[in-house]
């Protein structure tokens, strides 16, 4: 699933520039380091140059790009000491989205939590390229905040899953055992599917930590 088809189509051209070019750095398709062509993207994006500038505004406060003056904007490195600060914040506030999505899921929820599951039974992550399982990781989080009902707690989320997916991206080559970490999305969606919230509130937990510890592993 791309970032083009997850856009309503009533998004502004800044709102759909800014999802296109997270997307693209999110999944290292712009490398981190690099200098940012705005021309170059907005012809990419088949848009004008100044919804391309109005989102390298908001992916800088998102952390995913920097400006200097005088030298332009870049693509933010992806360092592995970011992870204790994006993990101390994810700890609290992942097991707080499934408890919350457990509580308060709607039915269009529940079913695009069951659709999931369905899926996800019959996936081999093996077998899959880098970008569709990231994608699918992706995916799955976002459900769980978009469940909650908060749209303070799922942008602030978002945000910091997208630090942690760039972190994953550069170190997925190297894990051994990723399938099992994506497999874990298995029980926590079935806590909230079947409104268990301790349950969910616990396993969002450990996931956040288990991805922690393998990331650290390989450092």
């Amino acid at each position: 699933m791309t970032a083009s088809e997850e856009q309503p189509a009533t998004l502004s051209m800044a709102e759909k520039a800014y999802l296109a070019i997270r997307d693209r750095l999110i999944m290292l398709d712009i490398p981190p380091m690099t200098a940012i062509d705005d021309a170059a993207l907005a012809r990419s994006l088949e848009i004008g140059r100044t919804p391309v500038r109005e989102a390298l505004k908001r992916l800088e406060i998102d952390r995913l790009v920097v400006s200097y003056p005088r030298r332009g904007t870049f693509a933010t490195s992806v360092d592995i000491t970011d992870l204790a600060y994006i993990s101390d914040l994810r700890v609290h506030l992942e097991p707080l989205a499934a408890r919350r999505a457990a509580e308060v899921a709607t039915e269009a929820d529940l079913e695009e939590i069951d659709s999931l599951l369905d899926r996800l039974d019959g996936a081999d992550f093996r077998s899959m390229e880098r970008d569709e399982i990231m994608r699918w990781d992706l995916h799955v989080h976002r459900t769980i905040y978009h469940a909650t009902g908060n749209p303070h707690l799922e942008d602030t989320l978002i945000r910091y899953d997208n630090l942690a997916t760039r972190i994953f991206c550069v170190f997925l080559d190297r894990m051994q055992d990723f399938d099992s970490h994506v497999m874990e999305h298995s029980a926590l969606l079935r806590a909230i599917g079947s409104q268990k919230p301790d349950k969910a509130e616990q396993l969002a937990r450990e996931h956040v930590l288990n991805f922690d510890k393998a990331m650290r592993s390989l450092v």
